[in-house]
């Protein structure tokens, strides 16, 4: 080689003007920009041929690719510039492009400029040889500058053609292009295969040529896809139109046959994974804590609490409001103090006053019922018990019956003779294997004897159908309500306690645990009270109700509330607005409701299936203005995109924006929080999202790189305290960390009654205690992550003359001091801790040494392309697995796997392992509208999905 000087011009001579050259080069060089000579046998090697000499009259240059034009030196590659009164001298209309292509200046390596001459760029990459000869290794336009290293499209071309190119690819028609993924340039690789070509070869070629062009450039290639034949858009010429091609794959319409994603060997540029070190020094000071902890932690609670004190950092507790008090020793305390006694002291005061109306698809009036019509009803449901099932004090009764009147009569009908409910929803006639053995189950874990349910259901479950999944003769007795004795039996009421058992409540988790929980009388009390306190519920009030009766603030709304506060509920069940999407909103509407409560499953359907109607509704005088609060019942993160839509959407109804909110609630505790009446409006913030991965909290402003929006979970009931506490050391967090949010409060649940499964880990998680600071006191942990911030708002205008109008009961006059009791300042403004629910501390994903929450990832999936109906995300094998719901046709579910894989690596810097799409409706949800992620794994792992297609990314 030559040693390195600067190459100024070279002029044709006369002499050389029949000289040839041609040169084998090490294509690592040339990737990286000098020219090196290899041998002539190697695999790594790049023949080039001169392309002849400099034109008479002209004169070339080779100038660097990047920056300013500095001339190369004589072993460098550049861009090859040519002066000459041959070429063109600029572009019509374009000055800026035209400066930058044809009045180029090369510089000496001084700064010094060549000439005064002005050079062309030619768009070709290659050097000068001995003898004025050009040599030319590619074009501008098919470079790819990956980690630092240059390769060109042509290259990449020879290779894949160089691996059986005759029977696989189809005339030879390949695109290559580079996409910006994570900070780098990747490459792609399309190829129109042949039409006789079937999968398990196009696979076998595709490793093939996977490891060819690893072994020959030193790269990975990032995405190689297949197409029909004559599928890629071509130029007028007949050529392959590279950046139509380009724009097709990043916009998720190029459609291709067979794909290949190789992140895990291509993206070496990750952030380095989070690591957490113990100091030596302290490993040694403290073994036992060592010990006690293991190796990942690196600090104690208590050196945790004392940081936060030193650096002035609150910790994290807030408390509702006083619950006021009661005369515990009065005899209507006495008398009427459990929900049972306070329905028969009802039925007697105000045995006319309507407290339940159910109504039907076209927003009829199915049924009315007041206090004495559901007090004898109920008597009667006791009395079914007594004579037919001979039911013993604290015997568990299984009530399956579908939303409605039935339900609430059957409950308080155990509750007359001692026995205790268990609600369970009926199984859904058209998927009986699927949610047949899921009521079987809850029937036989809660130890329930007796079956109590109306002819409809009784029919069903003792279908053909059914005993092919179940067998008929395995379930308890089962009583029909509809068939009912017609006298009255005395002396048949038994009294409860305080510490009796009022009803089971039986859930299943989102991550697939079947948990039931004790509910006693006193707690349900309590309960009752507190919702009443914060939504100043009085028997003058309409409260419309569309969300399902079985389990948590649900069940206690729909069957609990109403007879504990004297309000007059309107029961619309969610089935009926799945046949008419306008139903509840209508019924709002008619009745004047200022409060109305839902699932986010209803509110789904109004906005997907009103999206058109709203101006429909308009005309039929539809009008939301009354609404106060519209609280979603929901036990996870507030989805604030689906609470934004509804409320942008209704708005032209007259809904306040401020109406609409959500409450939250788990198994613990049925309602921790919940928007009041009177309470401030819900506030967001924004926080970091890559420092909520390291379980820290840090509010960032509106419109920030990586911020994330969450609303407040509703405000803490009254006689609710909660913490934030560290899962695992179970040290009290400080304001700035996302912690597990422990509850303390006289409605916590007494425990669980049996859980489906290992029930030792879940023993203290109705007894928690700190370890720093005050140990003494007891909470029930939540199982969910979250944290805290005081907010100062200005609390809502409440006069005390509207409530004074509606104290027509009896619990009402000793809550009346209670009721606007709150931390004001001298300003008027009020000190507020609000919540903040992050996600379920089961679900999340370690990954890397970080938290994530699927979904946070699932929102990243959701955006990337518009045919994505559903997405949800686990982990299999610490892989990533990405499932998502194609809402279009299968020749477009190969799109998807780059994208969703390129929007992951981006937002979150995780590789993901497995994309599997499949048809709508394939992620299932629970009756609340969570995706149950755990449900969906099981059945990935037991190949049930019936996927359209399963990319395994390399």
């Amino acid at each position: 080689m030559l040693e390195p000087h600067y190459k100024l011009t070279f002029m044709p001579g006369r002499a050389g003007v029949n000289a040839t050259g041609r040169g084998v080069l090490s294509m690592s060089g040339l990737s990286y920009g000098v020219v090196r000579v290899d041998q002539e046998n190697s695999l790594t090697s790049l023949t080039l041929q001169d392309c002849g000499q400099v034109m008479p009259g002209s004169c070339i240059v080779v100038v660097k690719m990047e920056g300013t034009s500095y001339l190369c030196k004589t072993d460098e590659v550049g861009e090859i510039c040519v002066n000459s009164p041959a070429t063109g001298s600029q572009y019509w209309g374009l000055t800026g492009v035209s400066n930058n292509t044809f009045r180029v200046a090369p510089l000496m390596p001084d700064g010094a400029a060549l000439s005064d001459a002005e050079y062309t760029r030619s768009g070709l990459i290659g050097f000068l040889g001995p003898g004025g000869l050009v040599f030319v290794c590619g074009s501008r336009d098919g470079l790819m500058t990956v980690t630092g290293r240059k390769h060109n499209a042509d290259d990449i071309i020879a290779t894949v053609l160089a691996v059986e190119p005759m029977k696989f690819i189809y005339r030879g028609r390949i695109a290559v292009f580079s996409i910006k993924v994570l900070r780098d340039e990747r490459i792609c690789v399309i190829a129109e295969q042949r039409p006789d070509c079937s999968e398990e070869e196009s696979f076998q070629w595709m490793s093939r040529v996977l490891q060819a062009v690893d072994s020959i450039h030193q790269v990975g290639i990032y995405c190689l896809a297949l197409v029909p034949p004559n599928y890629l858009p071509k130029t007028p010429l007949g050529g392959i139109h590279l950046s139509e091609s380009k724009r097709r794959f990043l916009e998720g319409t190029l459609h291709p046959a067979n794909v290949l994603l190789c992140p895990h060997t291509c993206v070496t540029n990750l952030p380095k994974p989070r690591e957490v070190h113990l100091d030596e020094y302290f490993k040694q000071a403290q073994p036992n804590y060592v010990n006690q902890i293991g190796e990942d932690q690196d600090v104690g609670p208590a050196s945790v609490m004392v940081g936060n004190i030193v650096q002035g950092n609150r910790l994290a507790s807030a408390m509702g409001r006083d619950m006021g008090i009661i005369d515990e020793e009065s005899d209507s305390a006495r008398k009427y103090q459990f929900i049972s006694e306070i329905l028969r002291w009802r039925a007697i005061s105000t045995s006319e006053h309507v407290i339940f109306t159910l109504l039907n698809s076209k927003g009829g009036v199915a049924s009315v019922l007041t206090c004495s019509q559901l007090h004898k009803r109920a008597e009667r449901v006791g009395s079914l018990l007594l004579e037919r099932a001979k039911i013993n004090t604290g015997d568990h009764v299984a009530l399956i019956f579908p939303p409605g009147i039935d339900l609430i009569c059957a409950f308080y009908g155990c509750l007359y003779v001692g026995a205790v409910p268990v609600t369970i929803r009926p199984p859904h006639p058209q998927n009986l294997q699927t949610t047949l053995p899921t009521v079987r189950m809850i029937v036989d874990v809660s130890k329930s004897v007796l079956v109590l349910s109306n002819q409809n259901v009784i029919k069903l479950l003792r279908s053909k159908e059914a005993s092919n999944v179940v067998d008929i003769k395995s379930w308890p007795v089962i009583l029909d309500t509809d068939d009912m004795p017609k006298k009255k039996l005395t002396a048949m009421y038994r009294a409860p306690t305080a510490e009796m058992l009022a009803y089971l409540d039986f859930s299943v988790s989102t991550t697939g645990m079947l948990a039931g929980i004790k509910m006693s009388h006193a707690a349900v009390t309590s309960l009752c009270r507190s919702m009443k306190l914060a939504c100043e519920l009085y028997p003058s009030r309409h409260i419309a109700l569309c969300l399902d009766p079985y389990c948590g603030l649900g069940f206690a709304l729909w069957c609990l509330s109403s007879v504990y506060s004297g309000h007059h509920s309107i029961l619309i069940p969610p089935s009926e607005v799945e046949v008419n999407p306008g139903l509840w909103l209508t019924a709002v509407s008619q009745y004047r409701v200022r409060d109305t409560f839902c699932s986010y499953g209803v509110m789904e359907l109004c906005t997907k299936g009103l999206g058109s109607s709203v101006n429909t509704l308009k005309t039929r005088g539809v009008s939301l203005a009354c609404v106060r609060t519209c609280v979603v019942v929901a036990e996870e993160r507030p989805r604030i995109n689906l609470t934004t839509s509804f409320s942008k959407l209704f708005s032209a109804l007259g809904l306040s924006p401020r109406a609409v909110s959500t409450s939250f609630g788990c198994r613990v505790n049925v309602t921790i929080c919940l928007q009041g009446a009177s309470s401030p409006e819900p506030n967001s913030v924004y926080v970091d999202l890559r420092a909520l991965r390291n379980d820290r909290v840090t509010l960032v402003e509106r419109g920030s790189p990586h911020s994330l929006c969450i609303l407040e979970s509703g405000k803490l009931l009254p006689g609710v305290k909660v913490i934030i506490a560290n899962p695992e050391t179970k040290g009290q967090c400080g304001d700035s960390h996302l912690g597990e949010i422990w509850v303390q409060s006289p409605h916590n649940a007494s425990g669980y009654f049996s859980i489906y499964g290992d029930e030792s880990e879940y023993n203290e998680h109705f007894n928690a205690r700190l370890v720093t600071g005050n140990t003494g006191e007891v909470y029930a942990r939540t199982g969910y992550l979250g944290f805290l911030r005081r907010t100062e708002t200005l609390q809502a205008a409440t006069t005390q003359s509207s409530v004074l109008s509606d104290v027509t009961d009896l619990t009402s006059l000793h809550e009346i001091s209670a009721l606007n009791r709150s931390t004001t300042q001298p300003d008027g403004s009020e000190l507020h801790d609000a919540v903040f629910v992050v996600g379920a501390l089961d679900e999340t994903i370690m990954l890397r040494g970080m938290r994530y929450h699927p979904i946070d990832i699932e929102n990243s999936v959701m955006r990337c392309h518009k045919k994505i109906a559903e997405c949800a995300v686990f982990t299999w094998t610490n892989l990533l697995v990405v499932v998502v719901e194609l809402d279009g046709n299968e020749s477009e579910a190969l799109d998807l796997v780059p994208l969703v894989t390129t929007s992951v690596l981006e937002e979150h810097h995780l590789i993901v392992g497995v994309a599997v799409v499949v048809d709508p409706g394939v992620v299932p949800i629970n009756s609340r509208g969570e995706k149950q992620r755990m449900h969906l794994r099981d059945g990935f792992l037991a190949d049930q999905l019936d996927p359209i297609y399963v990319a395994y990314n390399m």
